[in-house]
């Protein structure tokens, strides 16, 4: 196992990660830095974690995870280059900058290092997230443990890097598509006269369920669909409407 953990970045994705990172952390030191060090001690509290700078991270931890946005990422490197080539131990360097391969992150921090890209989306913070990711120049060891210590997310994938900016777009900005849905469908809820409240908690609860429901019983999603499409029902009417008006091809 990683022998102490750092983050770079408390943002909304690094703090959601480091949730279940503490959680697989086995004791291990978890060291929290953010440009805005208030929000790093508030997640510090939360999670029972340290607070440190960034050249502190890179130079104890042996796991370091980048969560800075994509278009700072140079920057925050360059001012660490001198710090990571003064290591003799080994380290790893975990990006969740989308649009940055490994190769590039190599290229940034000054050294073939190892390093891992993951793509979490923002359920892994109630541990019902996914996760995919994959290593460059990093043992099958390091990856294991990697996985091992996320398990807490919810699902933890490994792929191949040639699909990880796919993966993205479905787990990743599939979050803020669903929730759109929802959102939609409380709407007409409300428009037939349901509570904001009720309406809310009604899709959310149905998106939840059904997704269950299909993981569990291994069920293509057009058998759930037809499943509840009786003939001459409303619901085949509702699929009608969305069919017409573009939802799969938008989608």
């Amino acid at each position: 196992m990683f022998s102490s953990i750092g983050f770079i970045g408390t943002g909304t994705m690094g703090a959601a990660v480091a949730r279940a990172a503490v959680k697989g952390a086995q004791g291990a030191p978890v060291l929290l830095a953010n440009r805005t060090r208030s929000k790093a001690e508030a997640v510090a509290r939360e999670l029972g974690a340290q607070t440190a700078d960034n050249e502190t991270v890179a130079r104890e931890c042996s796991l370091i995870f980048l969560g800075v946005k994509p278009q700072m990422m140079e920057q925050m490197l360059s001012g660490l280059v001198p710090i990571l080539k003064a290591r003799k131990d080994r380290f790893v360097l975990a990006s969740m900058a989308a649009g940055l391969d490994a190769r590039r992150i190599q290229e940034m921090a000054g050294g073939a290092y190892p390093v891992i890209c993951l793509m979490p989306n923002t359920p892994v913070a109630v541990g019902a997230g996914v996760v995919q990711y994959y290593g460059v120049d990093a043992t099958e060891e390091e990856l294991s443990d990697f996985q091992n210590l996320l398990s807490a997310a919810g699902m933890i994938d490994r792929v191949g890097p040639e699909r990880l900016n796919a993966a993205s777009a479905v787990s990743g900005c599939g979050p803020a598509f669903c929730a759109m849905f929802i959102e939609a469908l409380a709407d007409g809820g409300v428009a037939c006269g349901l509570p904001r409240d009720k309406a809310l908690a009604y899709a959310a609860k149905m998106v939840e369920g059904t997704a269950q429901l299909m993981l569990e019983n291994h069920a293509h999603p057009g058998q759930l669909k037809d499943g509840v499409c009786s003939p001459g029902g409303t619901t085949i009417q509702g699929i009608r409407t969305l069919e017409d008006r573009g939802f799969r091809s938008a989608v």
